[in-house]
Parts: C-alpha cells; sequence; structure tokens
C-alpha cells in the first residue's frame, strides 16, 4: 500500500484567510537554556488544512468533538477540476459517488499556497455541486483551495446544514490522479470548536494490494 499526505505543514509564516488571525508558532524553551525544548502555538482554527464543522455557520450546528472516529475514514472520490473557475454538476459526469464516501476537488491552487493571489482568485463550488453532494450521501468534501465559496457562503451553509464537513486548503491532490482506488483518513484534533487542524491521508490500495507501505510527503 501506498500513502499520500494531503496536509500542508504548519510552520511560523503560516498565511492565513484574510480577516482571520495571524498564525504563529514559536519555541518558548530551548535545551541549552531549559534542558528541553517547548513550542507555543498561537493560530485561529482555520488556518492551513482544516476541518470545518456545521457550527462554523450554523448557529446550533455541531461541533467537532461531537462526531465519531468513523466519520472521519471514507472511500475516495478525486473530481479534477483543473481549469475551471466554477466547480459544477457537470464535472460530476462518469463519476460513481458512493454514499458515505469522501469527494475531493482537484484545482491544483495548492501550488499558490502562500501567495497573496491564494486567497484572491481561487475557484468556487457551485450550490448545485454542493447539492448532489447532500444528495450522494457524502460524508466530506475536500479541496485544495482556501475555500469552497465566497461570502454570503451559500455553499459552506447548504453542506454543513446538511451534515457534510468540509476541508480547505489541501494540498498533492495531484498525486491521485493515477490512483482511482483510495481510502481518506482524516482525523482532526478533537476540539470543541467549529473547526479544528486535520491531518488527511489518502491510503492507496495497490493491483496486488501489497502488504509493503511507501509513504508520499
Amino acid at each position: 500500500m501506498q500513502y499520500i499526505d494531503l496536509t500542508h505543514t504548519f510552520h511560523p509564516t503560516m498565511p492565513t484567510y484574510p480577516g482571520d488571525p495571524e498564525a504563529e508558532l514559536s519555541q518558548v524553551a530551548v535545551i541549552e537554556k531549559n534542558g528541553y525544548n517547548v513550542s507555543q502555538i498561537k493560530s485561529g482554527m482555520h488556518v492551513g488544512t482544516h476541518l470545518d464543522a456545521p457550527l462554523h455557520m450554523i448557529a446550533d450546528g455541531k461541533r467537532v468533538s461531537e462526531y465519531s472516529p468513523e466519520h472521519f475514514f471514507g472511500r475516495g472520490h478525486l473530481i479534477d477540476a483543473r481549469g475551471y473557475q466554477s466547480i459544477d454538476v457537470e464535472l460530476l459526469q462518469n463519476h460513481q459517488i458512493s454514499k458515505g464516501g469522501i469527494v475531493l476537488i482537484l484545482t491544483g491552487f495548492d501550488k499558490k499556497f502562500g501567495n497573496p493571489d491564494y486567497y484572491q482568485t481561487y475557484p468556487e463550488i457551485s450550490t448545485g455541486f454542493a447539492a448532489k453532494m447532500v444528495e450522494f450521501g457524502v460524508k466530506i468534501i475536500g479541496m485544495d483551495t482556501p475555500s469552497p465559496d465566497r461570502a454570503p457562503f451559500d455553499t459552506h451553509k447548504l453542506l454543513l446544514a446538511n451534515d457534510v464537513l468540509i476541508i480547505e486548503n489541501l494540498k498533492n491532490l495531484d498525486k491521485l490522479g493515477f490512483h482511482p482506488n483510495f481510502e481518506i483518513i482524516a482525523l482532526p484534533a478533537k476540539y470543541d470548536a467549529e473547526a479544528a487542524p486535520v491531518r488527511i491521508i489518502a491510503k492507496i490500495f495497490t493491483k496486488n494490494n501489497q502488504s509493503t507501505s511507501q509513504v508520499t510527503p
């Protein structure tokens, strides 16, 4: 089996969504002085690769901590949306989306992560596409962009109101293009909040389902 990491590394100069608190990763103790290393993180919840729970947009919505672990595992489905500025239902042609699946949208925008343009010109997911995700019974939808939409966040609200969780700021989705059979493992930190950082991994099933493992960072 092969494992592909779809997560951005959290570092001291993490870019943040416009208007969100700046992220900080600093060292507050060092071995030379204290005998040990201790780091401190200060950040909003919507930095880097993270998961949105319903409470993010729905007043009485669920928090991340209210979901059982099995909600974060599922068969993966990759939608190649490179070159599209609007991600709509026609992109679902020739795709069989499984109930309880996890749909990932490849736009290639992860290559701009850290550049100002990343937050300004990203493609959006239509409410029609989002409605299909609800109809199919998808558990999670993820994308390599900072958001599925812009204000007034209708796509966000439609997905979250129907218990479809959202993962933003993915990377390496292009590495999944040659692997039609994969599982997603997307475990967020168990925060009692509307969002949480998530480490998301694609587990690739090879033709012979070999027991040897390879990890792609």
